[in-house]
């Protein structure tokens, strides 16, 4: 029988670069799902290191290294500072978060992320969330559905992929991901299906998960949370993910709203260390292909 892969890390090197981590440093990983980058993060810590590494889904705790050094934290990032006073963590010296979705989510089909096998619709990275894929599709109004489609999905057809999921539902309930392509597979392109109905999957999951509200709590914690000199590594898969990550290193805001100080500085608490964008190689892609989108940005906190 053919093991699954939980997650194959994206960026692992770029990001350890980044990160110049101290060896006898704290750390953070906000999203550690097979945890890949957190076992590379403890490879390069010494004894004194420590690590604590973020979940909302209890399946990751499974992959905990059996390491003194490290804490798994069931829970969400947006939460991340109060975790930290928690366990006794006011200011550390990198925080990682890789914002892709493993692979273990995708390849699991019950848990509902995938286009590719019928299944209910449930997408939830915390399975102990109210709303679900299936509960937002029935209770949402057709405007915010639409908002939902175009917002997050990039789609086109969003406003008539609205109005199709409303008129379906009023027929009988869509709860599985077949009932769901029913509805909107008419309004796609052949050619362009597996693509669109990717996208359709990808802006039900960050509305169901509340990922863009979370990244931005995330952010604005970090000004309180990350030491001076302490390095931010995150890496994004969608424009809008990586538009407030921009925005938030350059500004100290995810809007990207300048403000200056007495002498006209740009008042930000963090400076970018890579000024271009840092993207997968060729070889990466090959080795992994669902790291063609990921975009990685590192900042350091100013003193």
């Amino acid at each position: 029988m053919q093991q699954t892969v939980y997650h194959i890390p994206a960026l692992l090197e770029p990001c350890m670069e980044g990160l110049a981590i101290d060896g006898g440093g704290t750390y953070v990983d906000a999203t550690f799902g097979g945890g890949g980058h957190s076992r590379a993060i403890l490879e390069r810590l010494g004894a004194e290191g420590r690590l604590l590494a973020f979940d909302q889904d209890l399946d990751a705790r499974a992959n905990c290294p059996d390491d003194e050094r490290f804490t798994f934290v069931h829970g969400n990032f947006a939460f991340m500072r109060n975790f930290l006073r928690f366990h006794g963590v006011e200011q550390v010296d990198g925080i990682l978060a890789d914002l892709g979705v493993s692979f273990h989510h995708f390849d699991t089909a019950e848990r509902g992320f995938s286009f590719r096998a019928d299944a209910p619709l449930d997408m939830r990275m915390n399975r102990g969330a109210l709303t679900d894929a299936a509960t937002l599709l029935a209770t949402a109004s057709e405007e915010r559905l639409a908002e939902v489609l175009y917002l997050y999905g990039e789609l086109r057809q969003s406003r008539r992929m609205a109005a199709a999921i409303v008129a379906a539902r009023q027929r009988r309930p869509i709860v599985t991901t077949g009932e769901l392509i029913e509805v909107v597979a008419p309004l796609i392109k052949p050619a362009q299906q597996k693509k669109e109905l990717a996208q359709v999957f990808q802006a039900l999951r960050i509305e169901v998960n509340h990922e863009l509200a979370a990244l931005r709590r995330m952010l604005e914690q970090v000004p309180q949370v990350l030491r001076p000199g302490g390095r931010l590594a995150v890496i994004t898969y969608h424009s809008l993910e990586d538009r407030m990550v921009k925005n938030f290193i350059r500004t100290g805001n995810v809007e990207g709203r300048v403000t200056k100080d007495f002498y006209g500085r740009m008042d930000t608490p963090l400076r970018a260390v890579n000024n271009r964008v840092i993207v997968p190689d060729d070889a990466e892609v090959e080795r992994n292909p669902r790291s063609r989108s990921a975009k990685l940005r590192v900042a350091e906190r100013l003193f």
